[in-house]
């Protein structure tokens, strides 16, 4: 059996040549002993639901979880989690279903897994690249246990896209939240992580090739997706006891989410790391 189990969840507005992208990725990879866990979030594109059937019915996917109602993408990947718990898979490795892993991601962060057994989970840097816009962006992020901590303060330290969990990391710190409007898990997830002694670390390579499009910064707009990040941004200061630059950092976020896209366009790619 594989050790490795990779999750992907898809819903109605995800495009099928973009997900075929994603997939042949995962194809290409220099390892091949790991298997594909999609789920389908609601109804899905008619193209893809057919796309997906044929893939596991030719064994290139190892599970399709169907399910008619949207109940979030966070709800999603706590749907394959316990599934892939109830199993005796060791790794857990996330992907969005637009974005592209380099070929020798998933063996790089296996052998760095293998060898580094005290840590819980491990990221990469990403590359952010324009589809159908002008943008492109190597994201870096810090490398070790505590300056991921420090760097926590700010924001995220570790890309979700790349994240390659051992299964003691959910043993410890539990699923994704799920608040049933917006997709905020990662950031209460690595706080969970933090607070509950799972052990961090990013590998500095390129590892996934991130797709921006004009809606990227869209979507991390309005009123209501700025006040709960802020609410999250609040609940990690005050659990893993941040001082007040941590507070300062919160306010700067929920300042740049709130921007017109074309101004947070230009704040995501010069103003972050």
């Amino acid at each position: 059996m594989n050790q490795t189990a990779v999750l992907l969840t898809v819903y109605i507005n995800d495009g099928l040549e973009a997900f075929k992208v994603a997939l042949d990725s995962l194809y290409k990879q220099t390892i091949r002993n790991f298997d594909i866990f999609v789920q389908e979030d609601g109804a899905v594109d008619t193209d893809i639901h057919e796309y997906l059937t044929q893939e596991l019915d030719a064994g290139r996917i190892k599970y399709l979880g169907e399910r008619g109602e949207n109940k979030g993408f966070d709800y999603s990947l706590n749907e394959l989690i316990d599934k892939v718990l109830m199993t005796e898979y060791e790794y857990i490795v996330r992907m969005d279903a637009d974005d592209i892993s380099m070929p020798e991601r998933l063996e790089r962060q296996l052998d760095f897994m293998n060898e580094n057994l005290d840590v819980d989970v491990c990221g990469t840097y990403i590359e952010e690249f324009g589809d159908g816009i002008e943008y492109a962006k190597v994201v870096t992020y810090p490398l070790t246990h505590n300056a991921m901590l420090g760097f926590f303060k700010k924001r995220v330290p570790i890309a979700h896209v790349s994240a390659f969990f051992r299964r003691s990391y959910f043993e410890k710190a539990g699923l994704y939240e799920v608040d049933g409007h917006f997709n905020n898990g990662d950031t209460l997830m690595w706080m969970k992580g933090f607070a509950s002694g799972c052990r961090f670390a990013n590998i500095e390579y390129i590892g996934v090739k991130v797709r921006v499009s004009q809606d990227f910064f869209g979507r991390r707009g309005g009123w209501k997706k700025t006040v709960s990040d802020f609410k999250n941004r609040l609940t990690v200061n005050k659990k893993l006891h941040f001082g007040l630059l941590a507070y300062f950092y919160a306010f700067a976020v929920a300042f740049v989410n709130i921007m017109p896209p074309i101004m947070k366009k230009y704040a995501y790619k010069h103003l972050r790391q």
